[in-house]
């Protein structure tokens, strides 16, 4: 059992991991490539995030897709660096709309450029991707155009928050599918459309892939809270002291709400203050990292994954399949 890539996926035969090695490589040098500039400044900005590293999820989830037809087929690397580019863009956008310092353990660029560079690159990073996806097809062009619209909408309805009456989790969930499930779900289309792989297999990595993407930023929202900076790469409560409602404390105001028990009722009051005071920051993340909502967020990350796991059900066993099914272990253990 070989571990591959840097989310750490344990892959059981030599070819599948010879072929994911090599395919994870490609997209490392066309990653590279896509963000040169004839401007200096502008190729260090857009290989900020590159350089720094990250698990490569999007594109490995391409690479295992791919095995179900023709790994070797000439648009599974570039519809790979595709996503990647694009989910690279949103998070130079993000820590703009969060004003977070830290990214993969790096300074975030817009604590080194200013927000403006980092939208900006941010920008360019979507225009690369979409020279590549050119090259791809109208088809290629249409599903990425889709997604991206459901990627925006997640972020816009996260900004809005859920209307009247509408339950503050479910509202969450349906964030969670258009900004983080839509991106993957193309990433398993991808690889097995550009593998030549049959429609129904297309259909079901692209529903694999939705909620596998889910149980990955419910797993993010765990580890925000439960983890210190070197095992996310960010700074532990970033999203709290934004104040960004993430699952756990969903969770928490719904126990607080229902239940009115005192130190739930105050837990959340502390949450409403202000949390830039780093010992009141510290007390917030202390009591919830032993609360029972960070214990419910995780069960929903993992029945958010196990529902990407049944969902491989009817693909032939083989060791792709077998991968795909441990990628599900694998994002569940990210949730401890």
């Amino acid at each position: 059992m070989t571990v591959v890539g840097p989310f750490g996926l344990s892959v059981r035969d030599q070819a599948l991991e010879a072929d994911v090695q090599t395919g994870l490589a490609a997209v490392e040098a066309g990653l590279l490539d896509a963000t040169k500039s004839e401007v200096p400044f502008i190729t260090e900005a857009a290989q900020h995030l590159v350089r720094a590293g990250g698990k490569r999820f999007r594109p490995l989830l391409v690479m295992l897709a791919a095995q179900f037809g023709d790994p070797y087929a000439p648009g599974v690397v570039p519809s790979a660096v595709v996503v990647e580019l694009t989910h690279l863009a949103t998070l130079y956008h993000d820590d703009v709309m969060d004003e977070a310092d830290v990214r993969r353990g790096v300074d975030s660029a817009n604590v080194r450029w200013g927000n403006s560079v980092a939208v900006l690159t941010g920008d360019f990073l979507f225009a690369r991707a979409s020279h590549i996806l050119a090259d791809l097809g109208p088809e290629a062009v249409r599903i990425q155009a889709e997604a991206f619209e459901r990627l925006v909408t997640g972020q816009i309805l996260e900004t809005a928050g859920p209307r009247d009456g509408r339950d503050p989790v479910d509202h969450y969930l349906d964030v969670m599918a258009g900004k983080t499930g839509s991106l993957v779900a193309v990433s398993g289309r991808f690889g097995a459309m550009m593998s030549g792989a049959p429609e129904s297999v297309v259909d079901i990595l692209t529903q694999y892939g939705e909620r596998l993407g889910i149980a990955f930023q419910l797993a993010d929202d765990v580890l925000d809270i439960a983890s210190d900076s070197h095992e996310s790469g960010k700074t532990p409560g970033t999203d709290l002291r934004e104040g960004i409602p993430t699952l756990p404390v969903l969770h928490l105001r719904a126990q607080a709400e229902q239940y009115g028990r005192p130190d739930d009722l105050e837990l959340v009051a502390l949450l409403d203050s202000d949390l830039s005071d780093d010992g009141r920051h510290a007390e917030v993340l202390h009591r919830l990292r032993v609360h029972p909502a960070l214990e419910q967020a995780r069960k929903d990350t993992v029945r958010y994954a196990e529902d990407a796991r049944a969902m491989l059900a009817p693909l032939p066993e083989c060791y792709a399949k077998a991968a795909l099914e441990e990628l599900c272990d694998a994002v569940v253990h990210r949730a401890g």
